[in-house]
């Protein structure tokens, strides 16, 4: 368990689906991942000089290499001087992801920062696209949960745990979404879960805890589509301020002035 320390409010900055190859030409849909990351990260950099911590929602690499794990944790030491926190998705892959751990923490942890507790967790099942919480990890989220009464709390995980709109993004959310939720219903301090995986903005709430979607750095999905869809939007992050009294604020940057090279043709990935 981490502990950390910093004024209020702790500015979060979420970053997901990197989506990198073992070489620094890889492509998906026709965009170059390494770019996008790139151009992500030096917007991050200009407009976040007072962040305080990185949460990187998982696939962070395409094709599972290890030059790609390695990569992805130089550009972490590179732009940041302060703590990263990552987990997997499912394009990851587990034993090399751990090979190059320059990060801080991987999930499962609990990051303690300023009265908040952030619980990463693992929704990934190996070989498969959809979700699934293992027992262990629902056990890990009570357990957690239990522990952080008197805190407020942020859940971080890959797949989305609730539909997005998406009728084609949506049979690949958590599996077992309704034990998940059962789980977070038990306890009043939950304030909001985060996830990756749909390359889009996504914004909701359910009894009162927030739930957001983030960007991909590299190719975004259309939302409300029927059908495996492209969107024109440019790559992006998001920004969370965790508030000492509980409250959560948010926004979307995405990166202004570049035209990314997309191929619309392709239906799949």
């Amino acid at each position: 368990m981490a502990n950390n320390s910093t004024p209020n409010p702790v500015r979060v900055v979420q970053l997901s689906d990197t989506h990198l190859f073992e070489s620094t030409d890889g492509k998906l849909l026709g965009l170059n991942t390494e770019e996008s990351l790139t151009k992500v990260l030096e917007l991050i950099k200009q407009e976040q000089p007072e962040a305080d911590l990185v949460l990187a929602t998982g696939d962070l690499s395409q094709d599972g290499s290890e030059d790609s794990y390695r990569r992805f944790h130089g550009h972490m030491d590179a732009y940041f001087d302060i703590p990263v926190y990552w987990l997997p998705g499912n394009h990851d892959i587990m034993g090399k992801m751990n090979l190059h751990k320059a990060a801080e923490s991987m999930s499962p942890c609990v990051v303690e920062i300023n009265g908040w507790h952030i619980i990463m967790l693992d929704s990934t099942v190996e070989g498969e696209v959809p979700g699934y919480m293992e027992n262990g990890q629902l056990e890990f989220l009570d357990s957690s949960l239990q522990k952080s009464q008197g805190k407020h709390v942020m859940v971080c995980l890959h797949h989305q745990p609730v539909p997005v709109g998406s009728s084609w993004l949506d049979e690949q959310l958590v599996g077992n979404a309704d034990e998940f939720i059962k789980v977070l219903d038990k306890y009043d301090n939950v304030k909001a879960v985060i996830w990756g995986h749909v390359h889009q903005d996504f914004v909701g709430e359910r009894n009162g805890v927030k739930l957001m979607s983030v960007p991909s750095t590299c190719v975004q999905f259309k939302p409300n589509s029927e059908d495996f869809a492209v969107d024109g939007t440019n790559p992006g992050y998001r920004w969370i301020d965790i508030h000492a009294d509980g409250t959560v604020e948010t926004g979307v940057s995405r990166v202004t002035g570049v035209t990314f090279e997309v191929d619309y043709t392709i239906k799949g990935y």
